[in-house]
C-alpha cells in the first residue's frame, strides 16, 4: 500500500506524464534569451514593452532551440485587431522537410490580450510610434518575444544617445577608482 502511494505522488509531483517541467529541454529553456535586437535599442527610443506569446509550427521550435533566428529588420504591425510579426527569419529546421518543413520569412501571429491591443493601436496610431521585437526567449518551455513600442531617433538623437551613455560609464569608472583608493590608477 506504501508503494502505491509512492508511486501515485510520484506521478502527481511531476516525476512521470507531467508535460511541465522534467522534459529534456526544462532546466535548459528557462528564460533563455535565444536572439536580441540590439541595433532596436540604438535605433529607436523605447517608450514601453510587453511580453508576448508567438504561434510557431513545430519546425519553428526546433529552429529557435538551435537558436537560430534573425529580428534585424523585424516590426510589429496590427491587422484586423490582431498582432503580427514581420521581416522574422527562421532558418528551415535541417531534419525537417517536405511536411514539416516552414516557410522561413511568413508573418507570424503574436498572442496578447485584447485590451493590450486596444491600447496599443491607440498609442501607435496618434502619436506614430513603431512596434519593434527587442528579444526572444523561452520562458517555460514557450516561446516569447518582447515586443516593445518606440519612437524612431534621428541621427543627432543618435550621437547624443551615444554621449551620454560614455559619460555615465567614465563617472562610473571614476566613481570605482575613487573607492579603491588613491593609488589604484
Amino acid at each position: 500500500m506504501a508503494a502505491t502511494k509512492a508511486k501515485l505522488s510520484n506521478r502527481t509531483a511531476g516525476a512521470k506524464g507531467s508535460s511541465k517541467g522534467t522534459g529534456a529541454h526544462a532546466g535548459r529553456d528557462a528564460n533563455r534569451v535565444i536572439a536580441s535586437n540590439r541595433r532596436a535599442r540604438h535605433d529607436y527610443d523605447i517608450i514601453d514593452t510587453v511580453e508576448c506569446g508567438v504561434v510557431l509550427q513545430g519546425s519553428e521550435v526546433k529552429s529557435l532551440r538551435e537558436g537560430r533566428i534573425a529580428l534585424q529588420d523585424a516590426y510589429g504591425r496590427i491587422i484586423d485587431g490582431e498582432v503580427w510579426l514581420f521581416g522574422v527569419h527562421v532558418p528551415p529546421y535541417a531534419q525537417a522537410n517536405g511536411f514539416g518543413a516552414h516557410d522561413p520569412d511568413r508573418r507570424r501571429k503574436l498572442l496578447l490580450h485584447r485590451r493590450q491591443i486596444d491600447e496599443w493601436m491607440g498609442r501607435s496610431q496618434q502619436q506614430s510610434l513603431t512596434m519593434v521585437p527587442l528579444s526572444i526567449y523561452f520562458s517555460d518551455g514557450r516561446a516569447k518575444v518582447e515586443l516593445a513600442l518606440a519612437k524612431g531617433r534621428r541621427q543627432y538623437d543618435k550621437r547624443h544617445a551615444i554621449a551620454s551613455r560614455d559619460a555615465s560609464r567614465e563617472a562610473a569608472r571614476e566613481a570605482r577608482a575613487a573607492t579603491k583608493g588613491p593609488g589604484y590608477r
